[in-house]
């Protein structure tokens, strides 16, 4: 008995060892790319990442199985009239998307970032910070700005409260009395939407160029001077868009996804757009407008409606739409970067996309009414290619969500495998892109975020054409009005 007893306590003492032993060497291992894994939202971080790379496998797999009923189910279209309509349809569409994808990375590899110009040849600027509920964050973005290397006495620093309802404004007075007469803090008399509180800076503000600044972005020290360097190289520069980069990226997975996105949205899109004159958006978080530009729109902007509705969505694309439209340059400065914070949760993020999806689909609609007139000189069938490439994906969105949920319907696994097998193709550019720039263990993120967007966010575009002309911003405490 004695003997059993030792017997079964040796094993569990060896069994204990093996498993520290093995704890121990994972630990080791992850600790070498400086990865905690004894923290919970790492450890889901790694669940989801190896789930990633799971489903592509099994895909694969299904894949190389059904294959022979692709082919089939191919041939089977090809023997009717419709089939053949969709076949040269999407054959068609993917041509296009590759010969684009071709002109695009050779106008990504034109491209060259404007280098600084000197303290005596940079502009005056107007920098404005509207705030709505930011807390804290205002203050770190207030605080980032006034440390730029910047001539101080070409800098006026407005910062707007619009009718927050938690201590922003304590904080934006904290800013004051620590900054003093650089910098001058607004208060609206009640929430009017981030486009009204715009509206007010620019209208008080007396730089030569408007700089428009997120409250919860945070600018390198020297983001300011590559970013209006534009406008003194180039007198036809109306606007620029800054770089963007995820801010709370360091633990959160959603934020970890959208880094990579972001890296691949501005740093390889927009490049190619600035080596065309025509970046399509300048973005909230860090932008750049001249202010003569600025004030040849400003009242078709403050007063854009749509469907009937007044416009309080999508500011920065419809700014960066009217300066296009006077036929004026809008560039993309690579080294000019803002750090920004974004959604953690699904929820935010879901609605960050209607946002941006609804003022899309009217941009672009408002866009067709000039693009294809004299509205600049030289070339314009660089930005006529953008804009058919935005408006076929918003044509096509409605036909391709129906086939796809029949396909589901009929041949679910040969969806799966198919689907699983464009994404491990179709992303392994952006994980190429980004590491090539950044770290290769965060470029992996690519997979998981096209696996979450064709999944989980799929949807998105059809219900922003659907439900276009509803107003609100949805992520700032705003009720959404229909």
């Amino acid at each position: 008995m004695n003997s059993k007893k030792i017997t079964r306590a040796t094993v569990e003492s060896a069994t204990d060892q093996k498993n520290s032993k093995f704890s121990n060497n994972l630990n080791s291992f992850f600790n070498r790319f400086n990865v905690d894994i004894n923290d919970s939202e790492i450890r889901l971080n790694l669940s989801v990442l190896f789930s990633s790379f799971a489903l592509m496998g099994i895909g694969i797999y299904f894949f190389s199985v059904f294959r022979g009923d692709f082919d089939l189910l191919n041939t089977v279209r090809l023997t009717s009239f419709w089939g053949t309509v969709f076949i040269v349809i999407t054959t068609s569409l993917v041509i296009y998307k590759a010969c684009l994808f071709v002109f695009m990375l050779y106008k990504f590899f034109k491209y060259k970032p404007i280098d600084s110009v000197t303290d005596e040849e940079l502009p005056s600027v107007t920098i404005i910070v509207p705030a709505y509920n930011e807390g804290k964050q205002v203050w770190d973005t207030l605080m980032s700005l006034a440390d730029s290397d910047y001539p101080q006495d070409k800098i006026e620093l407005l910062s707007i409260d619009d009718g927050s309802v938690d201590d922003t404004w304590e904080w934006m007075q904290k800013a004051k009395k620590q900054l003093g007469d650089r910098l001058v803090i607004l208060q609206q008399p009640e929430n009017q939407g981030k486009r009204h509180a715009l509206y007010r800076g620019f209208n008080l503000g007396l730089g030569d160029i408007f700089v428009t600044v997120d409250s919860d972005s945070i600018v390198n020290k020297d983001t300011l001077r590559h970013l209006v360097s534009p406008f003194v190289t180039n007198k036809d520069c109306g606007a620029v868009a800054g770089n963007i980069r995820v801010l709370n990226n360091k633990k959160a997975m959603l934020p970890k996804m959208l880094d990579v996105s972001f890296v691949l949205s501005f740093e390889f899109v927009r490049s190619a757009e600035s080596s065309l004159n025509s970046v399509l958006c300048t973005p909230g978080a860090l932008a750049a407008y001249r202010s003569s530009a600025v004030h040849n729109c400003l009242p078709e902007w403050i007063n854009q409606t749509f469907m009937g509705k007044p416009s309080d969505i999508g500011e920065d694309r419809a700014m960066t739409n009217m300066i296009l439209k006077q036929g004026k340059h809008v560039l993309f400065q690579k080294n000019a970067v803002a750090y920004t914070n974004v959604p953690e949760e699904y929820t935010g993020l879901y609605k960050m996309f209607i946002r941006w999806g609804r003022s899309n689909v009217r941009e672009n609609l408002e866009m067709a009414k000039y693009i294809f007139t004299d509205f600049r000189k030289g070339k314009k069938s660089g930005i006529r290619l953008l804009f058919i490439t935005q408006f076929l994906e918003m044509l096509m969105s409605y036909p391709f969500l129906l086939i796809m949920l029949f396909f589901v319907a009929t041949h679910p696994l040969l969806f799966l495998g198919s689907t699983f097998m464009s994404i491990l193709i179709l992303s392994s550019f952006s994980v190429i892109f980004y590491s090539n720039r950044y770290k290769i263990s965060e470029s992996i993120w690519a997979y998981s975020y096209s696996i979450l967007y064709t999944f989980g966010l799929f949807w998105i575009t059809p219900y922003a054409i659907a439900t276009a002309s509803r107003r609100g911003w949805l992520t700032r405490d705003i009720v959404e009005t229909k």
